[in-house]
């Protein structure tokens, strides 16, 4: 298992260098972070952090718009089922979001595994507060790896952003594997004596309004997966669902809550007092009153009564589950590798993935084989080179591209200038400098979906955890998989074969390259050096 106290120094430093200008970030951090680990000595928590006391999800609301959504949609579809809607552009899904916690009554539960102190990290957090302050009961969960910045501006408060936001007494926040260590130089040093234990990470993703309606998917909180960074934007996929499908989404979300290893924000930082909240409250307000990539998006709450009044004619009908990984004090326990292989198992004509991060073995091409040799014709996406913000992962995914077409695998790669960047990744009046693939999404035989945070990784896998949503549903499936066959097209993705020599070809229309593409001459020695690293890690 790994521990709550050193998510740290390398995984740290390697989403540093995935967030948009990472490397510079680095450059600019690296000397002053070696002599503060030569020199400086550090705040520990105590061995046996206090635990929460035991909570969960509240019924589903009696009353309030989400209610009267469901109770339109059950009416026309029946009680065993729920209602989906594929949120395909970021825009669509920071709008849905703030929708439904503008229409939210009595409950709002959130787990992610990063919360950017950004702009749309802080429109979010700004209607969770108001949310708040009109009574409703708001509950977080996110990992300690980069914890919350609410953008506070007191440099005593920075990193410490989760802890303030919980005193509000309508808000509670718990970390996943928080560090003992509060210090930059503990957490390394933490890292260092524990990586087994720091190095397993919560990568769920789930968002859940008064047990009625909830969002799931491949979106973190942050600018790059709402359309709003310039300099990458993601190619993701969330579903929004109502009905039955939320009250399984809570209960994903009350193992987490509940577990030893989820702690409350409010015991890792001292000193902390109302007044930062009221402070914090109002630097925020002023930035994003001033923030030009929001122009599109109300700052204050708005009333969404139209809007849900329309998606239940939008919804499309379906049986679900939502299977996670569980946690207990020794850890992960990894239960969504057998649901994702269970799923695929049911194939009989065709899957579609859609993968941002993909590191197969031999025994998965094995297993792909069998499925391929017994008629099941399997078409798989993933990042280019060209497109990877991990550049790690391309470093070891690269090998096995050889492998899954000579097992007769159709593979395709994302452009980072691809066509529905314009139109599905940037959200006005943003443009990024290239679009990368986020997605995680399966589709068998044009029946049924899984859509949520697992990518086809060893750290997925094997360390970190995953939540998701399992669908019967043709309509979702339809139109997940016209999603994923438009993000196929040449215009958006180039088809990988293997020419008369058993080379690599790229070809998207008339183009063929015989090397892998990529953004500039450094991406290409980074992906020569990251191969010396475990995959694992990535």
């Amino acid at each position: 298992m790994n521990s709550p106290a050193a998510g740290g120094s390398r995984r740290r430093v390697l989403l540093i260098l995935k967030r948009p200008g990472g490397l510079k970030v680095l450059s600019r951090i690296l000397p002053a972070l070696l002599l503060v680990l030569l020199a400086a000595s550090c705040a520990t928590l105590p061995e046996d952090i206090p635990p929460g006391d035991p909570g969960y999800a509240l019924a589903p609301a009696a009353s309030g718009p989400l209610a009267d959504l469901e109770a339109r949609f059950l009416t026309a579809a029946g009680p065993e089922v729920s209602g989906f809607k594929l949120l395909d552009a970021n825009a669509e899904a920071l709008r849905w979001r703030l929708a439904l916690i503008d229409s939210a009554r009595f409950s709002l539960d959130l787990q992610y595994y990063v919360w950017w102190g950004d702009e749309s990290g802080s429109l979010l957090m700004q209607r969770l507060a108001a949310a708040a302050d009109r009574g409703v009961k708001v509950r977080i969960i996110v990992d300690d790896l980069a914890t919350m910045l609410q953008g506070a501006n007191d440099s005593r408060l920075r990193g410490s952003a989760a802890a303030v936001i919980d005193l509000h007494p309508s808000i509670d926040v718990r970390l996943f594997n928080p560090w003992r260590s509060r210090s930059l130089a503990g957490r390394f040093f933490e890292y260092v004596s524990e990586f087994e234990l720091t190095n397993q990470r919560m990568h769920n993703k789930l968002m859940i309004a008064d047990n009625r309606v909830a969002i799931i998917g491949g979106r973190n909180i942050g600018n790059e997966y709402f359309g709003l960074s310039s300099e990458v934007n993601f190619r993701d996929l969330d579903t929004l669902g109502v009905g039955p499908v939320a009250r399984q989404a809570s209960a994903a979300f009350d193992r987490f809550w509940n577990s030893d290893i989820v702690v409350p924000a409010g015991v890792l930082w001292a000193g902390v007092t109302p007044a930062d909240l009221q402070a914090g409250t109002e630097t925020v307000h002023r930035r994003l009153g001033s923030a030009s990539v929001l122009t599109n998006f109300s700052i204050d709450p708005l009333d969404w009564s139209a809007d849900l009044a329309g998606l239940s004619e939008e919804l499309h009908t379906g049986t679900s589950y939502v299977p996670s990984d569980t946690v207990d004090e020794d850890g992960v326990n990894h239960l969504m590798p057998a649901a994702i292989r269970n799923l695929l198992e049911t194939a009989e004509r065709e899957v579609l993935i859609s993968n941002a991060y993909l590191i197969p073995d031999d025994e998965v091409v094995a297993w792909i084989q069998e499925q391929i040799d017994r008629g099941v014709r399997y078409r798989i996406l993933t990042n280019s080179l060209a497109s990877n913000d991990v550049t790690a992962v391309n470093a070891h995914y690269k090998h096995w591209r050889g492998p899954l077409l000579g097992i007769g695998a159709e593979l395709y790669e994302t452009r980072p200038e691809a066509a529905v960047k314009s139109t599905l990744a940037d959200t006005p009046p943003v443009e990024a400098a290239f679009m990368g693939l986020h997605a995680k999404a399966v589709v068998v035989d044009g029946l049924r979906v899984f859509i949520g945070s697992m990518n086809f990784d060893p750290r997925s896998w094997r360390i970190n955890s995953e939540v998701g949503v399992i669908v019967e549903s043709p309509g979702l499936a339809a139109a997940m998989k016209a999603a994923i066959e438009a993000d196929m097209r040449p215009e958006n993705a180039w088809k990988v074969t293997l020419g008369p020599d058993g080379e690599v070809l790229w070809v998207a229309g008339d183009e063929v390259l015989d090397r892998q593409p990529a953004r500039s001459f450094w991406q290409r020695v980074q992906d020569v050096v990251l191969m010396v690293f475990p995959k694992e890690i990535y």
